[in-house]
């Protein structure tokens, strides 16, 4: 349980700082998110942010699973 929370936390650490100093290749701007407006209302699916993110953490866990 002590390597996942470790391992968990090195990745927020990661994802905080490409955040913020990520440029315009951020997480919520990238190809495949979509959003709307129509007046007042705004939508938004950040649907390649999900399909990036849901990559990176299976090839993290499943490396920390076989350890």
């Amino acid at each position: 349980m002590a390597k996942l929370l470790i391992a968990l936390g090195i990745v927020l650490v990661l994802c905080g700082l490409w955040w913020e100093f990520g440029g315009t290749f951020r997480p919520g701007n990238l190809p495949g998110d979509f959003g709307f407006t129509h007046g007042n209302v705004r939508f938004y699916f950040p649907l390649g942010t999900s399909l990036l993110l849901s990559v990176v953490l299976t090839l993290i866990l499943s490396w920390i699973g076989r350890r």
